[in-house]
């Protein structure tokens, strides 16, 4: 089946979203995720796009994000994938195919306000909509920068998110509003494509699909001290977005007495 082409616009922003091969949960670990955080910021300093959402789920990754130039976004996205596919195969002991498929991507236009903030509000409520959280907060996802109004060294806030109010309080105000608002929409039951009725009874003899194992704890080999550098992308980003602010505060003040990501672990348990 051909590919359909990409449709870059000047002055777009795309909703992006990238899934582990086979729908994976490979990306359940928080050094993984850490890791990616990383790579974000070196793709930012290599190609200056905006990126004003962020989430890291566990088998999949939601961005929105504006090319400086429309027609460097497949440069921008081939960047990433291959630098993350390597480091991810090297600390999971993995071969072959990381990523799945091509990236998935929808632009619209940067003024289209109402779009581009059911947009934020769509990545933005991907844990909760996965049971993942009961809020929006997420260690993992830019929600906080926007209900907190702090600043992650990642991201940054869209023009729909500042036009909501004229001051930057009022605009969290009516964007926290605006997500508790949401209700998400029930996923079409899947249906098989020939629809074999043998495929069927097959199906209907499976065992009850088990709950997201995105927070469980998986029988990893040892994993190796990540470096500063690292370390100091990541908890920026999640000190700025995680539920509790104390929390980041106990963590900031833990730093020197071992490996900041174990720190993370214990203080969360």
């Amino acid at each position: 089946m051909p590919r359909f082409p990409r449709n870059f616009q000047p002055g777009y922003c795309y909703h992006i979203t990238t899934r582990c091969n086979n729908r994976e949960f490979r990306l359940t670990r928080n050094e993984c995720r850490e890791v990616f955080l990383y790579a974000i910021k070196k793709a930012k300093d290599k190609f200056g796009f905006k990126l004003y959402a962020l989430c890291i789920m566990s088998n999949h990754v939601h961005y929105l994000l504006e090319p400086a130039r429309s027609e460097e976004l497949p440069k921008i996205m081939h960047w990433v994938n291959w630098y993350t596919a390597m480091c991810f195969n090297r600390m999971l002991k993995r071969t072959g195919h990381f990523w799945e498929k091509r990236y998935h991507s929808t632009g619209f236009a940067n003024t289209d306000t109402k779009r581009a903030l059911n947009t934020l509000r769509y990545i933005h409520a991907n844990p909760k909509a996965a049971g993942m959280q009961q809020g929006f907060f997420y260690d993992f996802s830019n929600y906080g920068i926007h209900d907190r109004l702090s600043d992650d060294g990642l991201t940054q806030w869209h023009p729909a998110f500042l036009s909501l109010g004229k001051t930057l309080e009022e605009c969290a105000q009516k964007y926290r509003g605006f997500c508790k608002k949401y209700r998400p929409q029930p996923k079409p039951e899947k249906r098989n494509h020939w629809e074999n009725k043998l495929l069927t009874g097959l199906k209907a003899k499976t065992k009850a699909k088990k709950s997201s194992p995105g927070q469980m704890k998986l029988p990893w080999d040892e994993w190796e001290r990540t470096n500063q550098e690292i370390e100091e992308v990541a908890y920026k980003f999640i000190f700025a977005n995680c539920y509790n602010p104390q929390f980041a505060s106990i963590v900031l003040q833990a730093q020197q007495q071992g490996p900041l990501w174990m720190q993370y672990q214990v203080t969360k348990t």
